[in-house]
């Protein structure tokens, strides 16, 4: 061991030498044969650990900070230590503490402050005594400052005690000094990796890498920027992008260590400590720039000077005050500039072999710095070690960890049952977030030291299968004791406002846990985390929304399905599991918890719109009364307790609701449009709402009657002179001069056929575009808007009468019809080439972009053969399109398409539809929900279409020709299918209740096999001929198909 600084009161133990200053390295003369772990350096004394955990001291001993009687230059044991094996030392300015391998503490020495955390204050303790106040727990790492203490322990709760006079024990405004340790509850579920004290100020690190500071920060040594104390961790943002692995603290100034071999230095620099060839502070963390083309492997701060060992040639590099010798340099001066220890230096790997003088080199092994002397432990030549590196984490010596190894020894510990304390043990670290939080880093390519509020950092595959391998039934006892860590600790612990992004990650974690999935412990485990998640303030709220936009889709829907269970869980044992209250608050955060879910997936689309839908929730719940209950809170009205049998109105989740519940809304809606017509504003009577028959008996029917021959005039005119609540009537029809039975068929005929007049291209009311097979309003028309009114009202009668029309508009409309804003997406859809290259002028890297695109802000539109430019903006044609106001561009160019040139015409047809369809209802319907209402959706299901099939005449389901058709049918490609649906229905998409609402009916005909089968479609009905063989039959059917012109524009 090698040492060197200044020894006034013999502390670097060098003997009977009375010099002062040892201005260079100089061999310590006082244990030959024993092998030195750790040196600890204090104001005026020095601590010595062995490798076999005894502790030898020497120097000033006014406080009794030697632990034992003796005082001066030659290191004595520390009898009262001796039955302690001690792993670790840590001295202030005149006071010591070690830690023994069962973590507890021991302190001595100068007490008036409250330092050694006994709990009563003493001018100075001269024996080791135990601190009793950590008995519980189990202390992983001490750090000493001048006058107060910092101890981390395995669960990953810390502690400080001591003085507080500039808030450098981290608990808040007005606190005073502290005799016994304090928990420090504002770094709760960090996982650190490190604490370390400087002298007032304090430093905490995290697994990740980011760094906390607090406490005296009189020249900037927190590095936050200002020169401000801090009373509690703060986070030192400059530093969390750096990967720092290690802290090291002096008087007033601040040394990192990155995993990259870096160092940064801020805080005190007026000796030059911070080796930026100047004497100034810093107040922000800089990188020392003459350290920057080596990698360091290890840095120790004294009090007002700084260490850096770097491994590759085996050089320590001291700078800062050098006028105690402190330097190591030979010279008593300070040194702004990193400068080399003086002595034969080389690096661990066998460079040296065959040099005569081999014998004389030093190969470092561990530096130790405090106050203003430096010790090295460094081995000869023949047997030298590798040197430790502080970016390896030591694991023993941080929070702990959950993982296969630590699972089989609590696995152990539980079984034998030796002593509470090791149970007690593993239940304090099960029930810790910080510990949970800290067990899955994401190593790969250190992802984990990139966490933020958009990173999460973590792996949740090894969560996963950690979880996996926990329920396995040898684990049960141990599963047991997680679940009442979890029920009991853990997650009622949860904090609203964590302290950092990394205490988030157990939000993640706790899902993947296989229990929470089963109902079992809906109201143990499952239904607190979703109160703690809705608990979170609003900025750790986002941050969870920005993870879960990350996570795989797997991942997602499993925590959608979790919480939809849930509430499928309490509705069902709604009357048996909870009183009403409770229940309430309950479901209230299944409901709330999966709202935020939905919310995040509109951005980010991870799954299905209709992975949320719980079909269940139509049989257990009664949806008219809970629409109703919805629509009078909605219209402010006080509704009586007695009526209200929850708070919770299910209608206020709607993205719950599938179709089917939702068109149940719609009819009780327009019942209660009726209803309210009719008997006026009088809602009180809530109850009579729903026993509409005497209403729907007077005229129960919206009934048209209309000629062939002038189906648009008479439309208009029967639907003009009924009032808006006869709209919301079930439809009939009568054609003049037919028989007027409309089982539907009719209706269905009217719709056909009115569409396809309205729709014919010499109205010019819409434009085709054929590669999207899609309609758009026109921005130049001929007919009256009243047109465009009547086909609103169609489209909402459609919805009403639930009769799927065929209508190819693009999703945009169903958007402005629910004041959602139409983007480029709807575009792409409607005009695909146009749609591509808005996006291609938005993805183009070039500056160039005048050159290349040549646009301004107008749009070229062509109709009846004419092609003009539009101005998108005021003053359009002379406002050329460049890099920056491209994206106005686009919005522009969206925004005349879809709003501007259509605005008269959409804005008679969405009267004409919200006449009919209109209200507090449509709030619950997606775009896309509301355009399957209109048009039907293509979830096919075939069989379902030849299980619900009808027949008629000869035909039974197992007749031959059925069973040839059927055959044929199911081996037609998806659009040879669609395009049968086509025929036969008249829409080839299908009914928002499913396939099996459309009913098909197939009859024998007495027509030859030289004919063609013959669809009825008002009816969804098909005659099909007996025909001999499958070929015919299939050649036949597939002529009958081709053929069909249909209801369409196309």
């Amino acid at each position: 061991m090698l040492c060197w600084g200044y020894s006034s009161f013999g502390q670097p133990g060098i003997g009977s030498n009375l010099q002062v200053i040892i201005p260079e390295p100089q061999v310590y003369g006082f244990i030959h044969d024993r092998n030195v772990k750790e040196v600890a350096c204090g104001g005026n004394h020095s601590v010595f650990l062995l490798e076999d955990g005894e502790v030898y001291t020497c120097g000033l001993n006014t406080k009794g900070q030697l632990g034992h009687e003796s005082e001066g230059s030659k290191p004595e044991q520390i009898g009262a230590l001796a039955g302690q094996h001690i792993v670790h030392v840590a001295c202030g300015e005149s006071h010591s503490v070690a830690l023994s391998d069962q973590g507890q503490l021991f302190s001595w020495g100068a007490g008036s402050d409250g330092q050694l955390g006994l709990t009563t204050i003493e001018e100075a303790v001269t024996v080791p005594r135990l601190i009793k106040k950590l008995n519980q727990q189990t202390i992983l790492q001490v750090s000493c400052g001048n006058w107060h203490c910092l101890a981390l322990a395995a669960d990953g709760q810390f502690f400080t005690w001591g003085q507080n006079s500039y808030g450098q024990l981290g608990l808040g405004k007005e606190c005073p000094s502290q005799a016994s340790p304090q928990r420090v509850k504002s770094l709760d579920g960090i996982p650190l990796a490190q604490v370390a004290a400087g002298g007032a100020h304090s430093f905490a690190l995290s697994l990740s890498g980011a760094v906390f500071g607090w406490g005296k920060n009189s020249s900037g040594q927190l590095g936050l920027s200002d020169e401000r104390d801090r009373e509690s961790p703060c986070h030192v943002k400059l530093l969390r992008s750096q990967k720092v692995v290690y802290i090291s603290c002096g008087e007033e100034h601040t040394a990192v260590l990155t995993k990259s071999g870096g160092v940064f230095t801020f805080g005190a620099g007026s000796c030059g400590q911070l080796g930026h060839d100047s004497m100034n502070d810093e107040v922000n963390p800089r990188r020392v720039l003459e350290l920057m083309g080596s990698e360091v492997s290890q840095i120790a701060c004294g009090r007002h000077h700084t260490l850096a060992f770097v491994p590759s040639s085996g050089m320590i590099y001291a700078f800062g005050c050098g006028t105690r010798g402190q330097l190591g340099t030979g010279h008593t001066c300070n040194v702004k500039c990193p400068s080399p220890v003086k002595g034969h230096w080389a690096a661990h790997n066998g460079q040296l072999s065959g040099k005569p003088d081999a014998c004389k080199y030093h190969i470092v092994k561990h530096i130790f710095s405090g106050g203003d002397q430096t010790f090295v432990l460094c081995s000869k030549y023949e047997n030298s070690l590798p040197a430790d590196d502080f970016r390896t984490i030591n694991e023993t010596r941080y929070t702990c960890l959950i993982n296969d190894e630590t699972i089989d020894v609590w696995r152990q510990k539980l079984l034998e049952k030796n002593s509470s304390n090791s149970v007690n043990n593993v239940v304090q670290i099960l029930s810790s977030a910080a510990c949970w939080n800290g067990s899955f880093l994401e190593k790969k390519i250190d992802e984990h030291f990139k966490t933020s509020p958009k990173t999460p950092g973590i792996d949740l595959n090894s969560t996963r299968v950690l979880f996996e391998k926990l329920m396995n039934s040898q684990h049960s006892i141990l599963l047991d004791q997680i679940l009442k860590s979890f029920e009991s600790f853990l997650i009622p612990q949860l904090s609203s406002s964590p302290p950092d992004v990394e205490a988030m990650r157990i939000y993640l974690i706790l899902p993947e846990f296989p229990p929470f999935q089963d109902s079992k412990y809906y109201i143990t485990l499952t239904l607190p985390l979703a109160m703690a998640i809705l608990r979170l303030d609003t900025n750790p709220s986002k941050v969870l929304d920005n993870w879960w936009s990350q996570v795989c889709p797997r991942y997602f829907l499993r925590l959608v399905d979790l919480y939809k269970g849930a509430v499928v869980y309490l509705l069902s044992g709604r009357k048996t599991l909870l009183i009403p209250v409770l229940f309430s608050s309950y479901i209230t955060a299944a409901l709330r918890l999966l709202e935020k879910l939905h919310k995040v997936n509109q951005k980010v689309k991870h799954v299905e719109y209709d992975k949320f839908y719980i079909p269940e929730i139509s049989s257990l719940v009664d949806i008219q009364e809970d629409y109703l209950m919805w629509f009078l809170h909605q219209a402010g009205m006080k509704v009586r307790p007695s009526i209200m049998q929850d708070a919770v109105t299910l209608c206020s989740y709607p993205f719950i609701f599938d179709a089917q519940a939702k068109t149940k809304m719609l009819q009780t809606d327009a019942e209660l449009q009726m209803q309210v017509a009719i008997n006026g504003a009088n809602l009180q009577n809530v109850f009579m709402l729903l026993t509409l028959e005497p209403l729907l008996a007077r005229s129960p029917f919206l009934v048209l009657h209309v000629r062939r021959s002038n189906l648009v005039g008479d439309a208009l005119r029967e639907l003009s002179i009924h009032s808006d609540i006869d709209l919301k009537k079930p439809l009939k029809v009568i054609f003049d001069g037919e028989e007027a039975v409309d089982a539907g068929g009719v209706t269905k005929e009217f719709f056909l056929l009115l569409l396809k007049e309205l729709l014919n291209p010499i109205y010019g009311m819409f434009t085709y575009y054929p590669e999207s097979n899609l309609l758009w309003f026109s921005d130049t028309c001929f007919v009256e808007h009243n047109w465009f009114h009547l086909i609103g009202i169609i489209c909402g009668l459609a919805i009403y009468n639930f009769t799927v029309v065929d209508l190819h508009f693009p999703l945009a409309l169903y958007k402005k019809l629910l004041n959602v804003k139409p983007c480029l997406e709807d575009l792409k859809e409607l005009s695909p080439t146009e749609g591509r290259s808005l996006q291609q002028l938005l993805d183009y890297p070039g500056e160039d972009i005048e050159e290349t695109f040549c646009l301004n802000f107008t749009i070229c539109r062509e109709s009846y053969g004419v092609t003009e430019q539009k101005n998108l903006i005021e003053d359009g044609d002379n406002i050329l399109v460049q890099k920056d106001n491209r994206e106005e561009f686009v919005e522009a160019y969206v925004n005349y398409i879809f709003n501007l040139s259509i605005h008269e015409w959409y804005t008679a047809f969405s009267t004409g539809f919200l006449k009919v369809c209109g209200g507090k209802v449509l709030e619950l319907f997606q775009p896309t929900e509301l355009r399957a209402m209109i048009v039907g959706n293509s979830n096919y299901n075939w069989e379902e279409l030849e299980e619900s099939a009808v027949y008629k005449g000869d035909y039974t389901a197992t007749h031959p020709t059925v069973r040839m058709f059927w055959e044929t049918f199911h081996a037609f490609p998806l659009e040879k299918k669609k395009k049968f649906l086509l025929f036969l229905t008249g829409s080839d998409r299908i009914p928002i209740y499913g396939m099996s609402s459309l009913r098909i009916v197939i009859q024998s005909t007495a027509s030859g096999e030289q004919y063609l089968p013959v669809a009825h479609t008002c009816y969804n009905l098909l005659d099909l001929p007996k025909y001999s063989s499958k070929e015919i039959l299939s050649a036949r059917l597939v002529q009958a198909i081709d053929h069909y012109e249909g209801f369409s524009l196309a």
